[in-house]
């Protein structure tokens, strides 16, 4: 009886469209996330999922996930893949949006109107939409998502923006990011060391996850950034554990806040900083390696030079390789999250990890919101004092910023799995129909 039920068990390839390949953890995050949520939905309606990406870089991809892949820029592969699915699913991520250049959109509307083109049904998996600035823009959007089967979209402001530009609101569903609904490896639940505890617990230096990047062309927020987590490291002892979401471009900007901080823990005159370290942003490969020796050299200065800074403080790099979970071990262990990345900021709720975001676009600010928290700063403007108030609060009582969020925390996870769910019963219904 079970042979037969599987020879019965139907299957629904299914084409999935977004910034993969590039070895963004955060959009690396939102696809597997996707493919998790996708699995465990067609699991438990009793069907299969055969996923096909569309990748900056197919073999990374399938190497990495298990999954077929085809070239995104490759029009003759991206065809044959639209071709052969039963549906399309555009996202996450912010794909809609003319911030990156005017490019972007066409593409990824352009996907969407060839898949429909061929007949096949389009799904958009909790996208962030916006900011579109470039008003010529709008019909390309509108056709597009109008005549999608599903449209989902990861916060309120993007459904707004959708129906300014003409889409039916009725139409969108609202749900959380994707990567609220993704699951730490497996053990490694088990082995995380905060378990609720103080931070000063047993003497243990607190663990703080820095997620920076690169953001202004003068380094301003950077230098806002590198002074504000100087003072912290004055105030008390911390181990600032900087997590890059996109290299190389956040391991530059580590290594320029690192190198920062060593001058600045000589109260700011760098005549303790490693050779190169200065007021000019970062620039080149060279600062890759740079973060880890400027690591090393701020922790081999000695307490007696550093002066000012608590002699408990350090500073590192975590390595944590190219699979998303890896990284979302590594900010469950942090104690709290200093976050300009959206995803580190989401990575850090999902764990239940205190958090404070720096934004650089309107999606933090939405994000942050959606936990009735505000951002400590801005690229344009960080105080130091209220960010030490601030950290210090989260590193003393962790468990009161828990207890405050965690419901909150938990609707976003168990709903992060809508948009699989109704998208395989849409699949299933055009099936039947």
């Amino acid at each position: 009886m079970g042979g037969a039920a599987r020879q019965e068990q139907q299957s629904y390839r299914v084409a999935i469209s977004g910034y993969y390949g590039v070895r963004n953890s955060g959009d690396e995050a939102v696809l597997k996330s996707i493919l998790l949520a996708l699995e465990t939905e067609a699991k438990a309606q009793g069907v299969q999922i055969e996923p096909i990406v569309l990748s900056q870089d197919p073999a990374w991809t399938t190497k990495m996930y298990g999954v077929q892949a085809v070239h995104r820029m490759r029009p003759a592969e991206l065809i044959k893949a639209l071709r052969g699915c039963d549906g399309l699913i555009s996202g996450g991520g912010s794909l809609l949006q003319d911030a990156t250049g005017t490019k972007t959109i066409p593409y990824y509307t352009g996907v969407i109107k060839l898949a429909q083109w061929l007949g096949k049904p389009t799904f958009v998996y909790a996208q962030g939409i916006g900011p579109v600035n470039r008003r010529w823009m709008d019909p390309m959007i509108r056709s597009a998502i109008r005549k999608s089967a599903y449209v989902s979209v990861r916060d309120p402001e993007s459904a707004a923006l959708l129906g300014r530009i003409g889409v039916p609101t009725e139409r969108i569903e609202v749900v959380p990011d994707p990567v609220m609904g993704l699951p730490l490896p497996r053990g490694a639940a088990a082995a995380a060391k905060r378990a609720g505890a103080s931070a000063d617990e047993a003497g243990r230096v607190p663990v703080v996850g820095v997620s920076l990047r690169n953001w202004r062309k003068d380094s301003a927020d950077l230098e806002r950034a590198a002074a504000a987590l100087a003072a912290l490291a004055r105030s008390r002892a911390v181990r600032l554990r900087f997590l890059d979401f996109h290299t190389p471009d956040d391991t530059e900007a580590s290594a320029y806040v690192m190198r920062r901080l060593a001058a600045l823990g000589d109260g700011g005159h760098g005549s303790n900083a490693p050779a190169g370290a200065g007021g000019h942003g970062p620039s080149d490969a060279r600062e890759q390696a740079g973060a880890s020796v400027a690591a090393a050299q701020w922790q081999q200065l000695g307490a007696q030079q550093q002066a000012g800074l608590h002699p408990g403080s350090t500073a590192e790099r975590a390595e944590p390789g190219e699979d998303p979970q890896l990284m979302l071990q590594e900010v469950s262990r942090c104690d709290m999250l200093l976050g300009m990345r959206l995803h580190a900021l989401i990575y850090a709720a999902n764990v239940e990890v205190p958090m404070l975001g720096l934004s650089y676009d309107p999606k933090i600010d939405q994000f942050l919101g959606q936990l009735g928290l505000l951002p400590v700063g801005t690229t344009e403007y960080l105080d130091e004092q209220s960010f030490v108030k601030a950290a210090s609060s989260l590193l003393d009582e962790p468990d009161q910023w828990r207890d405050r969020h965690r419901i909150l925390i938990a609707d976003l996870k168990q709903r992060a799995q809508l948009p699989a769910k109704q998208i395989i019963g849409l699949l299933r219904q055009k099936r039947k129909g």
